[in-house]
């Protein structure tokens, strides 16, 4: 199989799947190494294709082109990511991912693709269990979030919880 064909076949696969794939399988998959995986994702997305890279795998979005999206400003502490996170799936959305403004390197991103509770459970505990600490950590809590929903409506009504709860520090209409 050469590399093109090996990009048809992970586009195939990730096609309607739910849940993220890791690199580690695409690569046990199609005989190749893990920096092959890295290398293909690369090349799929700058074909045009929406391909997310979570810490729990890759994942093709097809919903991209009828969610509407909003970024929003927000600012907590690392112990109420849980609780941030759970009000924006519980009002209907999803957290695309978590973008800070580094001082340094700019504007760094890290895709999370958060659309349930246990999707959240997971991802806590994952930080939990590797200590790894969060983005928001580098910017003394305030960060942005791509969020995503079926309407803007819906977008409304997540941004007006999460100003009830204090997270929401810059409104999205201004």
């Amino acid at each position: 199989m050469d590399g093109e064909q090996r990009r048809e076949a992970i586009i195939h696969l990730l096609k309607g799947q739910e849940k993220p794939i890791s690199g580690t399988y695409l690569a046990q998959t199609y005989k190749v190494s893990r920096q092959v995986i890295v290398q293909d994702i690369a090349l799929l997305r700058a074909a045009g294709y929406d391909l997310l890279a979570t810490a729990r795998g890759y994942i093709l979005n097809e919903e991209t082109e009828t969610m509407y999206k909003r970024v929003i400003l927000v600012k907590h502490t690392e112990v109420e990511t849980e609780e941030e996170l759970n009000t924006i799936i519980d009002n209907g959305g999803r957290a695309r991912n978590v973008i800070i403004m580094h001082p340094i390197y700019g504007e760094l991103v890290g895709d999370l693709m958060l659309k349930t509770r246990r999707e959240i459970k997971e991802f806590v505990k994952k930080l939990q269990e590797t200590q790894a600490n969060q983005l928001l950590k580098l910017t003394d809590g305030t960060h942005m979030h791509t969020i995503e929903a079926s309407s803007n409506e819906e977008l409304d009504i997540i941004e007006e919880e999460l100003r009830e709860k204090g997270f929401l520090i810059m409104d999205s209409s201004l």
